[in-house]
């Protein structure tokens, strides 16, 4: 059987805008070469932020700009499966007990959020317990793990490894716990890969052989959290 490993992909990156097709198609392409089976989590990126925030103008609650926000990692959820073509399942789970099913079936499991409250990160991470995977990747458009926001503060400091401990007191100072608005890893998905001692890697997702090495465990130019 051949190893798990569990992909948390940045809705930014899938449809930064519009659904990024040849980007999918280039990652695809890398993944289908390595011999090991995945699991991958898509986020909902821009077209989530903003239908969770005509949610909160129209006087909705928190939760319900949740839900909005899950539906958008589902719709980017089914386009990344449907360019994976047969090897992907291509009815998305809702749950993680259907996504265990579903990888008995397939190479690639694909999925989007499940419920209110939770991200993305943190779904990758329980999908990840799940199927038993050792490694997780989170892939956006940040390479790495910064002491601040590397956007708006040039001088913040990329680390090129920390500890669990190290994970959770800076994601604790920074989650706060609205859609679109969380760590580059949420507080909660970092207690996640503490527990269950899971190795995280954050590298840019658009650089292709950094996801490449991050996939076999390799060295890269990103973050390693273990």
């Amino acid at each position: 059987m051949r190893q798990i490993v569990v992909l948390s992909l940045g809705g930014s990156l899938v449809n930064p805008g519009k659904p990024d097709e040849a980007y999918v198609s280039s990652i695809v392409r890398m993944l289908s070469k390595l011999p090991y089976r995945f699991g991958i989590v898509v986020g909902g990126g821009k077209a989530a932020r903003i239908l969770a925030e005509r949610v909160r103008k129209r006087g909705g609650s928190e939760f319900e700009a949740d839900e909005a926000a899950i539906e958008q990692t589902r719709r980017n959820a089914a386009f990344v499966a449907k360019i994976i073509g047969k090897e992907a399942n291509q009815k998305i789970p809702h749950c993680f007990d259907e996504a265990r099913r579903l990888s008995r079936k397939h190479r690639f499991v694909v999925m989007g959020g499940t419920v209110p409250g939770i991200t993305t990160d943190s779904d990758a991470v329980l999908l990840a317990e799940c199927l038993k995977a050792k490694r997780v990747l989170n892939l956006s458009n940040i390479d790495g793990v910064y002491s601040d926001n590397p956007i708006r503060n040039p001088e913040a400091k990329k680390f090129r490894t920390l500890s669990y401990e190290q994970m959770i007191e800076l994601a604790g100072k920074n989650d706060m716990r609205k859609a679109g608005t969380h760590f580059v890893f949420d507080f909660l998905a970092c207690k996640l890969i503490a527990r269950s001692k899971i190795e995280a890697h954050f590298v840019h997702g658009k650089n292709l052989l950094d996801v490449r090495k991050a996939v076999e465990g390799k060295p890269h130019g990103g973050t390693v959290v273990r």
